[in-house]
């Protein structure tokens, strides 16, 4: 039943940004029903005629499981599945539960992260040749942002889809999520920040100064970069 709710919720994104808002309450003004929270909603008799109607539209449900990988936890990720050399292809998102990403206007919210992160990330110099992880099976990790060498230990928790890392310039939580092409590693907005003040060489950081601005664009927003092996 939690995973009929989850596919409606990402389709319900869908409907949201295909009507140009975010605002998830213009599109469920009426159906009742109960959330994974437990809070009820109001909702239209016509809106299982309408999913259906999206669902066929998209042909599959990988569009819809696509939706919901954005979400920390959803899809796990063992340690055996992270180790190896995954080096940066884009700028990456995700979310804390499945009702922020509905919200949030799911994928719309997602390609406007990624058009706020790119120049960002191109103004600090990250690319692929310059930025990746490696994780070894022994919980140590080697990486390079922006061509600056990290090294140190790592934890992850699988079933909460968090990694822990320790490194000398720094020590910080991220979380790892399944993509179409392979991962994202994402973090806090504001923590991300302060790791690429650390290993950036820029002076001044305006620019860098929209990642912290996207938590309060956002909320359960987890910003950071989608890898690729």
């Amino acid at each position: 039943m939690k995973k009929i709710y989850l596919s409606l919720i990402a389709v319900i994104a869908l409907l949201a940004s295909s009507c140009g808002t975010t605002n998830l309450g213009n599109i469920l003004g009426g159906v009742t029903g109960t959330s994974t929270d437990g809070t009820t909603t109001s909702t239209g008799s016509g809106l299982g005629n309408i999913l259906s109607g999206v669902l066929g539209t998209l042909g599959s449900q990988s569009t819809v499981n696509s939706l919901l990988d954005l979400v920390i936890g959803q899809s796990k990720i063992t340690q055996s599945q992270i180790v190896g050399t995954w080096a940066y292809s884009e700028p990456g998102c995700a979310f804390t539960s499945e009702k922020l990403l509905a919200q949030a206007g799911g994928a719309v919210a997602a390609g406007q992260i990624k058009e706020k992160l790119a120049p960002v990330y191109n103004k600090v110099g990250i690319k692929s040749s310059n930025t990746y992880f490696t994780f070894g099976s022994d919980n140590k990790f080697q990486a390079k942002i922006d061509g600056v060498p990290i090294s140190g230990t790592y934890s992850l928790d699988e079933s909460a889809g968090s990694i822990k890392f320790s490194a000398t310039l720094f020590s910080i939580t991220g979380y790892v999520t399944r993509t179409t092409n392979g991962m994202a590693l994402t973090f806090e907005s504001k923590k991300l920040l302060t790791v690429l003040q650390t290993v950036s060489s820029l002076s001044g950081n305006s620019t860098l100064q929209t990642i912290g601005n996207l938590s309060s664009e956002f909320s359960g927003l987890r910003v950071g970069f989608n890898l690729a092996q």
